[in-house]
């Protein structure tokens, strides 16, 4: 008779789709670690049952438009911070594309982001990063800002897409045609995985400058105006990458 550790070792092996065959298996097996192993694994059969059933829903804008060619999602993070870039990013999936768990990167765990980001960038077609920083986004305003990042991550697409699905935006100055969907990346699979890399990116970013300027607390609050941010910003006053237009609520002029 095998262990329960051996019979573990078989689910660990097996591919979702046979375990069926090892719960009719083992369902006479009376020991508690054996039924307690396959409640386990029965429940994680559900969960990503709900997972995959969520996913499919969340391609409905891919399959209503499939029929036009490459689809490209459009996402950008930080338009709020008070310092730090806007970071925008353009996805092209594959038709098939079998990622699971893409979503709002708001309602992703940082290391649920992370790990994605590792799986968007191994199996799109093509992504295309965009940005503008502070000093730009003081000059034009943070929405033609944002405009302008997602232009250029557009631009920097290997894959000419025949249309693009936006958050809630439509991009000035681009001719290719485009649906903007309220809430799109919790909505569209192409906009949450653009979503996804462009939050990974900017705060990748942010880690770095907190490595120069460790006094903000960039590493943590992302640019942010959290409280210890903005007490950092008064005491210290602004650093080269906080917005001006953003800060004068907080800091004096002398500052």
């Amino acid at each position: 008779m095998k262990s329960t550790g051996e019979i573990r070792e078989e689910f660990q092996a097996a591919k979702m789709e046979d375990w069926a065959a090892l719960f009719a298996a083992y369902a006479d097996d009376e020991r508690k670690g054996v039924q307690k192993l396959l409640e386990q694994y029965r429940k994680k059969e559900e969960a990503l049952a709900r997972e995959l059933r969520r996913t499919e829903e969340m391609k409905r804008y891919e399959t209503k438009y499939e029929h036009l060619g490459f689809l490209c999602g459009i996402d950008e993070v930080g338009r709020g911070p008070l310092a730090g870039p806007v970071v925008a990013c353009a996805v092209i999936l594959p038709p098939d594309c079998k990622i699971l768990y893409l979503n709002d990167s708001k309602k992703l765990t940082a290391k649920k982001r992370e790990e994605l980001y590792d799986v968007i960038m191994d199996q799109a077609v093509s992504v295309g990063i965009g940005m503008t920083g502070p000093s730009r986004i003081d000059e034009i305003n943070i929405l033609q800002a944002t405009y302008e990042a997602m232009r250029e991550a557009v631009s920097r697409l290997t894959v000419t897409p025949q249309l693009l699905l936006n958050d809630a935006v439509t991009i000035p100055g681009i001719i290719i045609p485009q649906v903007p969907i309220i809430g799109g990346d919790g909505k569209s699979v192409s906009i949450a995985a653009a979503s996804i890399v462009a939050k990974v990116t900017r705060d990748r970013m942010m880690e770095e400058y907190d490595k120069v300027m460790p006094e903000y607390g960039f590493a943590s609050n992302k640019g942010y105006g959290t409280e210890a941010h903005i007490e950092a910003l008064r005491r210290f006053g602004p650093s080269p990458i906080h917005r001006t237009s953003f800060i004068g609520h907080f800091i004096s002029p002398e500052n």
